[in-house]
């Protein structure tokens, strides 16, 4: 069957399944009773190799993921650019005296306003409060680093007192900053909380009588990633590093797109100094009205360039996704003339440049000044998110013909548009660009799946069937829903993990064709989300991985080189018996991997015949399981759903395990 055949006889069923609610899983055994199940594996026959991309990670700033979340910034608005010039902050002055806040418009685009502060007469005192994202997470015992840019208009103001806040609004941390002169300039200190607070608060007080301007207010703890000053949060990029990702998927998702082409994300925008940065509105900002976020704007403190780093941090292929002249086609849908399409041309061309080009070129050049000479070896690039229609295709086409004209090896990833069971015709139109890929033959097609458990596990050989001889393909965005797409009562329960560890076994299964896969979204704030279910959940000092986030960490550590046979009564083990399986081989290592997933209510005693391969005499394994369906993690009970490592010797040379209940079980073992 091929590709477009399958999509032909696929999508109609999912569509169905996909806002349905989650049913139990397989009722093979209504007791507790064991039952048992055989497998074949044949170690030294290969079906695929797995590439190192396999398993990765899909990154956007919706859930105030980077805002509020990666980016350890604590001050919201800092440069007084959102919407609203005083948004996030709050004046400290009394009522009726001298004191006066005036935003003035810099006419500079990629500086648009400082704040000018006038104190005639401060009575008991005149200053601003910043509310942080949520509040700011203070540490006890950690230097936050703080910095304001600051010139004198005329007066004697003399100096700045910083105070950091608990919730009660007691101070918990001051100190000052002197210097100011008529000159634009950064001062600087360092304060450090008596207590930690996650809910705390920043006042600024001015000293004295005058005009002052002010920008880029900013306070950031000193205990950052690899210890970058303003840089980013450790526990988050340690929760992606857990990983050992293949790859590093941005800026998204939808925000590459925009509401409109005027809020689509520029990646020239988002490099160079951080106070240069344009700001702009997050298109998350007002998408759903269960989760208004007026307060939601980008200040690209995590540009491009700090992505490309980030990649190379975490050991992964970097993969940026352009605007195609595109808006989001669930919102405006906007276009940019064909005739008009020279710009986006430019910037996919500039931004391998960027990324790869000698620092004798314009963007090479700015790339060394960032402080990275060496080239960042892009080697993937997407043209266009979830487009779809002709407008997509004639769109993309003069885009990828020009890269490939001046970088023949860089490797493009079209899009088929969301999940085709929540887009308009859905079927209709992945059916039309299938036909198109199919003609114009992308390295890579990124397809996105948002449906109920049930869906995934009744999947897991949904690519079994796809034709080999086309574009590899990118499983980009997937995420088992426990009510319904993007339903704000979502949960990352068991349920949807189980279901997601089955439909694993078929990807890898097929590594053949898919050659990479990561679930969306990544992060969410618990106090500032817009979408559920998401892999990482944080607040202003924690975060913790779900039960999904522990299935594709076990996937992600655990991939192998090679796939190889596993079946059961000589088929691949696709949900037989509520079994779901997959087997890899590890020429590094030398070991066998085993990934199997039981979804019913009974263990199962599986014996596994190794054809090819000498055993070891112990097999290890990392188990996971709950016998309620319903369960999910917390920042209370951090691990309640997370693997546990276990192991037993091999008896007679025969491998064997027994199959917790609901249970995803990775098996290694030696193999000669």
């Amino acid at each position: 069957m091929n590709r477009i055949l399958k999509h032909l006889l696929g999508i109609g069923a999912g569509a169905v399944l996909a806002y349905g609610c989650g049913t139990a899983m397989s009722d093979t055994k209504t007791t507790e009773d064991s039952m048992s199940a055989s497998f074949q594996v044949n170690y030294d026959e290969t079906i695929a190799k797995i590439e190192p991309t396999m398993y990765g990670i899909f990154f956007e700033d919706i859930n105030f993921a980077i805002d509020g979340g990666l980016y350890a910034e604590l001050v919201k608005n800092r440069s007084f650019e959102f919407d609203k010039p005083l948004r996030g902050w709050t004046e400290l002055k009394d009522k009726g005296l001298g004191v006066r806040f005036f935003p003035i418009n810099t006419n500079n685009p990629r500086n648009a306003r400082f704040m000018r502060v006038q104190i005639d007469e401060p009575g008991s005192g005149a200053g601003l409060a910043n509310e942080g994202f949520r509040g700011m997470g203070l540490k006890e015992g950690l230097p936050h680093d703080f910095s304001i840019q600051v010139r004198d208009i005329d007066g004697n103001v003399s100096a700045i007192r910083i105070e950091l806040l608990d919730s009660n609004g007691q101070v918990i941390a001051n100190s000052r900053v002197e210097g100011i002169n008529n000159e634009w300039q950064t001062l600087t200190t360092s304060l450090t909380p008596s207590k930690t607070e996650a809910k705390g608060t920043m006042n600024i007080w001015f000293e004295g009588v005058g005009t002052v301007d002010i920008d880029m207010v900013s306070l950031f703890p000193s205990d950052t990633w690899k210890g970058r000053k303003n840089g980013l949060r450790a526990d988050l990029v340690q929760l992606l590093a857990d990983l050992d990702p293949g790859f590093l998927r941005f800026p998204g998702g939808c925000i590459v797109e925009g509401f409109d082409l005027s809020q689509r994300y520029q990646w020239k925008n988002t490099v160079g100094d951080v106070d240069e940065r344009v700001v702009t509105i997050n298109r998350w900002n007002f998408e759903f009205d269960h989760r208004p976020a007026p307060d939601y704007y980008q200040s690209f403190g995590v540009g491009f360039y700090e992505y490309f780093l980030l990649a190379e941090d975490l050991g992964a292929e970097p993969m940026p996704i352009l605007n195609c002249g595109m808006a989001c086609q669930f919102n405006t849908g906007e276009l940019v003339p064909l005739d008009q399409l020279d710009p986006y041309v430019e910037d996919a061309l500039d931004l391998i440049e960027f990324a790869n080009g000698s620092t004798d070129t314009k963007w090479g050049k700015l790339r060394a000044e960032m402080g990275h000479p060496e080239p960042f070896n892009l080697k993937m690039l997407g043209v266009g998110n979830e487009q779809w229609g002709p407008q997509y295709v004639e769109r993309y086409v003069p885009i990828v013909d020009a890269i490939k004209a001046q970088y023949p090896d860089i490797q493009i990833i079209a899009a088929t548009g969301s999940d085709g069971s929540i887009f308009p015709n859905g079927e209709e139109e992945i059916e039309y660009l299938w036909k198109e890929w199919k003609r114009l033959k992308p390295e890579i097609v990124d397809e996105h799946f948002y449906r109920n458990p049930d869906w995934f596990m009744e999947n897991a050989d949904w690519y079994d069937s796809y034709e080999r001889t086309g574009s590899k393909l990118f499983v980009g965005e997937w995420a088992a829903q426990s009510v319904g797409v993007a339903s704000p009562d979502n949960k990352n329960n068991w349920e949807t993990a189980l279901s997601e560890a089955a439909f694993l076994t078929g990807l890898e299964r097929n590594a053949d064709l898919v050659t990479m896969t990561s679930y969306a979204p990544l992060f969410a704030h618990a106090d500032g989300w817009q979408w559920t279910p998401d892999l990482i959940w944080f607040n202003n000092l924690d975060s913790y991985g779900t039960a999904n986030y522990y299935v594709q960490k076990l996937y992600s550590n655990n991939p192998g080189t090679h796939v190889i046979p596993l079946e059961k009564d000589n088929k691949p083990v696709t949900g037989q018996d509520g079994l779901y399986a997959s087997a890899t081989r590890d020429e590094n290592a030398g070991e066998l991997i085993i990934k199997i997933v039981n979804t019913n209510n009974a263990s199962v005693n599986a014996s596994f015949d190794v054809l090819g391969a000498e055993m070891g005499a112990t097999v290890s394994a990392q188990v996971m399981s709950s016998k309620d369906m319903e369960a999910y993690n917390t920042f209370e009970e951090g691990d309640k759903i997370s693997p546990r490592s276990e192991s037993q010797k091999v008896e007679g040379g025969k491998l064997s395990y027994d199959l917790e209940p609901y249970s995803l079980t990775v098996l290694r073992i030696e193999a000669k």
